[in-house]
């Protein structure tokens, strides 16, 4: 069964579906994923590029391109019915139910206004405050996320800023309306390493401060393993395996999930050969017959092909598609 975060979930997703629709094609990049989020509680998102993960997150917002993108299931967030909102109603659920942190500040922040206006703006916008209240808050929402000399910063134009405060910055305008669940699409890919655990543990922290839902997207298991309560591995536009970080951590049941931890770079690996994985994924334009991963993975047989594998549960709170999985426990 699914991870159950109790009566009244943050996040439920059910049966969601996203196809992209085009004259040459149709790719079928979220292809049935199903979970829940409970109030307070942290999911990393792990794959590789094109698994469909940030097409995922971009769903809970409805932010995919709305005329070549057909989604179907049930997605609540909030008490809100995400699929069947008008888009009037998506305007002031975007920001004060849900935000995200986009992976590329530079090119998500408005390069003609100070990073005091864009956030004061977003307040106004979706709380009707002052002007004068906006700027106090914005001023407020630098400091929380510990941007040195904020009311200078006020002023400033993104281009002005580093990587790491326009980062920052982004962070603040997400906060800005106090939302019940923050999105965090790859926010620390273009950032070093020193300004990466900064990032992490600053979002960490602000998501005990102010009880927030958080779901990242992410390719690394060490940002993973710093930000999360749980993980769910996707591929091939499908959740394969889900659970506690720890537990998949310390023993990951699918083959793909193994393949991951030992492509993984981490301490004393030093003149050690990286394991890869073989391969590349699917093609989400063509049809996909049983499991996605039986053509990379090293125990696959015919019995892999028929069908995609159900949904298994060998522990509690631990769920993975793959008819191997007692062999992996």
């Amino acid at each position: 069964m699914p991870h159950d975060p109790g009566a009244n979930p943050l996040v439920e997703v059910r049966g969601l579906n996203v196809r992209f629709v085009s004259r040459d094609a149709t790719v079928k990049a979220v292809n049935g994923v199903d979970f829940t989020l409970a109030q307070n509680e942290s999911l990393c998102i792990l794959g590789e590029s094109g698994s469909g993960k940030s097409v995922t997150l971009r769903a809970l917002m409805r932010l995919n391109p709305p005329k070549k993108t057909v989604m179907e299931g049930a997605v609540r967030v909030g008490g809100h019915d995400i699929v069947a909102a008008p888009e009037k109603a998506m305007a002031d659920i975007r920001g004060r139910v849900v935000s995200m942190v986009f992976q590329e500040p530079m090119t998500a922040l408005d390069p003609v206004f100070t990073i005091g206006k864009q956030i004061a703006e977003t307040i106004i916008r979706h709380e009707g405050v002052s002007r004068a209240e906006a700027d106090r808050r914005a001023l407020g929402l630098l400091e929380l996320v510990q941007i040195p000399s904020a009311k200078r910063r006020l002023a400033a134009y993104p281009h002005e800023l580093s990587g790491g405060l326009r980062q920052r910055a982004m962070i603040a305008i997400a906060l800005s309306c106090r939302p019940k669940l923050l999105l965090a699409d790859e926010p620390t890919t273009a950032l070093d390493a020193t300004v990466q655990i900064q990032i992490l543990l600053l979002l960490r922290r602000l998501q005990q401060e102010l009880g927030m839902g958080v779901i990242f997207v992410t390719h690394d298991l060490g940002v993973a393993g710093e930000i999360a309560d749980r993980v769910a591995v996707m591929y091939a536009g499908r959740f394969i395996e889900e659970g506690p970080v720890a537990a998949l951590m310390r023993g990951p049941l699918h083959p793909y999930a193994r393949g991951l931890m030992g492509a993984t770079v981490h301490a004393g690996m030093r003149g050690t050969r990286l394991t890869t994985i073989p391969g590349a994924p699917p093609d989400l334009s063509r049809p996909v017959q049983g499991c996605a991963f039986a053509p990379r993975c090293p125990q696959a047989g015919e019995d892999c092909l028929p069908a995609m594998p159900e949904l298994r549960s060998p522990a509690p709170g631990r769920n993975v598609r793959c008819i191997r999985v007692d062999e992996a426990a």
